[in-house]
Parts: structure tokens; C-alpha cells; sequence
């Protein structure tokens, strides 16, 4: 888990960045108090700053820089600006990494882990994908398209151990052997009703026959 510093003046997009960012278990630290932003972030001791650039009172390329003397903490600018010269200007001003909007969520959560494992501040987040399908393995929430569902414990680790031998055939005597990890008592009657409610809520994102079934062997992706 890392502490996250959201400069953002846009309320909406802020909670939505908030939103995404603690249901991967990471802590977000906002204020409203633009013309102090600079004292703000060094008083948070946060582990990375997310840095819009259009804000009130103080460009973000000057807040950038006045960090960027004082303290190493990584900043990630996203901006609707997108060109090379801006682009440009943040990274010589001491910026990590530059990302523009709009974006898709998926794409500045692997800026954010690319970040914080060169920083070694924070893990990785640990994230599993195939077919556009994003599996946290620590918050159980499963993504698709900008959608997001939380998965039950028993459903994560069905759909953990099927993407880990994505392609492969997974016989239903190894999901049952995962699941025993847990104290619940799982049975063959009980993988079956799991595995279909799996669907049933990768469904609800809009995956279609994504999870198959292989008629006496098991279940793949």
C-alpha cells in the first residue's frame, strides 16, 4: 500500500482517481488548498504525488519544481496536456513519469507500479491480466473496460488460479485442492455453484464466454 498525493483541482475527477486508487488498497491525501500545495505535500510525507497541470494559483510545472528541490518523493504528472514540449518540460523539472488525459484507468495504474517498484517505496501491485480482464490479487476486485466488480474469496481464487494457466485446461480436482486453503469446505456440487456465479459476475462486466467449461476435464480462460 502506498500514500498517494492527488493535486487535482477537478472534484469529480478526484474522486474518481481516489475511487480507483483505494480499491487497490492504496491510501489517497487530498486539499483544496491550492495557493499552499507545495508545504502540503512535504508535510504528507507521501510516497508519490499525482500532479495535474492546469491548477489555481501556481502552474504545475512550478509546484513540480519547488517539490522537486526539497524533497525526491516521485511525482507522475497528469495533464490534458499533450504535447512533446509538455511533456518535455516535466521531466527535466524532476518528474517520473508524464501520462495524459483522458487515460484509461488500467494504463495509469501500471505508470503508478512502474513508478513506486523504481522507487522501491511501495509493493508492486500485483495484478493479473488475459483478454483485457485485470484481476487484483489484493484488493479481489476484477476489471474490464473501465468496470470493476469485488469478487468473493472463494470466486478469486477460481479465477486466480485460471489465469495463472491461462490457455491451459484447470481440472476441477485442482480448483478444489486450491479452495481447501481456505476453512470453508468446498464439494464438487459447491465449485460448480462458485464457478458459475464467477460468471454470472464476470458477466456483469460485459465479459462474455470468458470463462469455459471443458466437459469432463475442467475450466479454462
Amino acid at each position: 500500500m502506498a500514500n498517494i498525493f492527488i493535486v487535482e483541482d477537478d472534484i469529480l475527477l478526484r474522486e474518481e482517481l481516489t475511487h480507483l486508487l483505494t480499491s487497490y488498497g492504496h491510501k489517497c491525501i487530498h486539499t483544496d488548498d491550492f495557493q499552499h500545495i507545495v508545504p502540503k505535500i512535504l508535510e504528507a510525507h507521501c510516497d508519490l504525488v499525482l500532479l495535474d497541470i492546469q491548477l489555481p494559483y501556481y502552474d504545475g510545472y512550478d509546484i513540480c519544481r519547488e517539490v522537486r528541490a526539497k524533497s525526491s518523493v516521485p511525482i507522475i504528472v497528469v495533464t490534458s496536456r499533450n504535447t512533446d514540449m509538455d511533456e518535455l518540460i516535466s521531466m527535466n523539472l524532476g518528474a517520473d513519469d508524464f501520462i495524459t488525459k483522458p487515460y484509461h484507468t488500467q494504463v495509469l495504474l501500471a505508470h503508478i507500479n512502474a513508478v513506486l517498484k523504481r522507487t522501491m517505496h511501495a509493493a508492486p501491485l500485483q495484478v493479473l491480466s488475459h483478454k483485457e480482464v485485470m484481476l487484483s490479487l489484493g484488493s479481489g476486485i476484477v476489471s474490464y473496460k473501465d468496470k470493476q466488480v469485488e469478487l468473493t474469496k472463494n470466486e478469486q481464487r477460481i479465477l486466480t488460479l485460471l489465469m495463472r494457466h491461462k490457455g491451459s485446461i484447470v481440472s476441477r480436482d485442482e480448483i478444489m485442492n486450491e479452495l481447501w486453503q481456505s476453512d470453508e469446505f468446498i464439494d464438487d456440487n459447491t465449485l460448480t455453484v462458485n464457478v458459475n456465479r464467477l460468471r454470472k459476475r464476470l458477466e456483469e462486466l460485459g465479459v462474455q464466454d470468458y470463462l469455459i467449461t471443458k466437459r469432463g476435464q475442467g475450466y479454462m480462460v
